[in-house]
């Protein structure tokens, strides 16, 4: 059985659309109807014809996903795709920062569950963070889960941030450090370093760029020769769109697991099962529809 042809077939037959995050596998970029960071991803779901969508990334992107079409059903193909940075962040992370900062705005990335983005003001995404926040009549703002990018929003923005919870991390970025800086530099002494601004802030302090995934796919016709400091397909996305550049993994290591718990295979039995079915309970879904049709909004 030839898995692609099967799935271009299911597609077809149940008008079906797969979208893929910029950190998923070659292969399943490369069947995907549309690949995007989170910003693109969210914005395309909403923008589609298609019955059913199967969302190849992880469980919040899916989330996403629904919250935006609830007439329509959305499929993880994998119940292990989850993001472990999302996780870190409990209502009640939120609710004591409100408890402490009264008249603050919650403002979520969202890479986060949809039951702590119910709690939200706004969420935003690593392209759209400092703009957004800008945009905030508050001073201050709790800002969660990912303690580097509240760091980042904080350098460029003249808002106190405070970021809940106290480390949180993601745990792909967290492994770039300055030797990796270091040896791209001594490597690639003619590359420019590219570098998502989850990562510590004494790696971002050492960018050429610092910018989302969609930022870099922009960015990228800049420069010649880049190293990329982030998950470590975005390689393979760069390298897809612009052939004649050249681009480097800052770090072979830095790859999520969740991203990468989804196969050609599970895309497959997906389609094929249609499974497995996100499911947001409304009263969640309302409220968390509120933020992030904020976000979309405030990104124009």
């Amino acid at each position: 059985m030839n898995l692609v042809d099967e799935i271009l077939k299911l597609k077809e037959e149940k008008n079906a659309i797969i979208l893929a995050h910029n950190y998923q596998l070659p292969e399943i970029q490369d069947i995907a109807d549309f690949v995007g960071d989170s910003l693109e991803l969210a914005r395309k779901s909403q923008r589609i014809d298609a019955d059913i969508i199967v969302f190849a990334g992880v469980d919040f992107m899916a989330e996403t996903a629904k919250i935006l079409n609830p007439q329509k059903k959305v499929l993880l193909p994998s119940k292990r795709a989850t993001c472990v940075m999302a996780n870190m962040l409990k209502i009640e992370h939120i609710l004591e920062a409100k408890r402490r900062y009264p008249e603050a705005s919650v403002v979520l990335y969202v890479n986060t569950t949809a039951e702590t983005k119910a709690y939200a003001d706004v969420t935003v995404t690593s392209a759209n963070a400092v703009k957004i926040v800008q945009k905030l009549d508050a001073d201050e703002i709790i800002f969660g889960p990912d303690n580097n990018l509240a760091y980042y929003v904080a350098e460029r923005t003249n808002k106190k941030i405070i970021p809940i919870p106290e480390g949180g991390h993601c745990y792909v970025h967290k492994k770039f450090t300055i030797e990796d800086v270091e040896r791209a530099m001594t490597v690639y002494p003619k590359a420019k370093l590219m570098v998502h601004p989850e990562c510590n802030p004494e790696v971002q302090e050492k960018a050429d760029l610092i910018v989302s995934t969609g930022g870099m796919v922009r960015n990228a016709c800049l420069y010649d020769e880049w190293v990329v400091f982030t998950e470590k397909e975005m390689v393979y996305r760069l390298k897809k769109l612009y052939p004649n550049k050249r681009f480097y993994p800052a770090n072979e290591d830095a790859f999520c697991i969740g991203m990468k718990s989804i196969t050609l295979k599970h895309i497959y039995e997906s389609l094929r099962d249609e499974k497995y079915e996100i499911e947001v309970p409304k009263d969640i879904a309302e409220r968390a529809r509120k933020a992030i049709e904020r976000m979309l909004k405030l990104s124009d």
